[in-house]
């Protein structure tokens, strides 16, 4: 008579397939559940340093975590037994192109205001001209007027 296991049970009465994937454990599917499940649109945010620690990294795999609470940025690598490391990065944002551009916009607008003085001037010397030019038509027009008057009160 033949006596069998329980493993036998199952390896006689499902399919191969199906046993065998009930046997098999993939330890770095529990971390790609939880990295999948926290970050968004590329971006992985944690608190603080304590949130970068326990975050949990698959073997032989680095991320990189952003600290939703400060300005730095957590590099997190584990080595092919899982021991993990991290990279603590802080980053400013830099404010040097707005005072080179000011810095560049007031020199350009001390050069520009003595040209744009001079050509002021020339621009008032050319409007006093024309006022002059605009008088003196006014004064031949009134003038042709008004000998345009005499001769049609000299006709009647």
């Amino acid at each position: 008579m033949n006596y069998y296991q329980n493993n036998d049970y199952l390896r006689y009465n499902y399919p191969n397939s199906y046993y065998q994937n009930q046997q098999q454990f993939n330890p770095n599917q529990q971390y790609n559940q939880i990295n999948q499940n926290q970050s968004s649109n590329g971006i992985i945010w944690v608190q603080g340093e304590s949130g970068a620690k326990s975050y949990l990294v698959a073997p032989n795999c680095t991320v990189q975590l952003w600290d939703s609470e400060s300005q730095t940025i957590y590099i997190k690598s584990a080595d092919a037994s899982g021991m993990p490391s991290i990279k603590i990065l802080d980053y400013t944002i830099r404010d040097d192109q707005k005072q080179k551009t000011n810095e560049n916009t007031n020199q350009v607008n001390v050069n520009n205001n003595s040209d744009l003085e001079t050509e002021i001037n020339g621009l008032n010397e050319k409007i006093e001209i024309m006022e002059k030019e605009i008088n003196q038509l006014k004064n031949i027009l009134a003038s042709k007027s008004n000998q345009n008057k005499k001769r049609s009160d000299n006709s009647k």
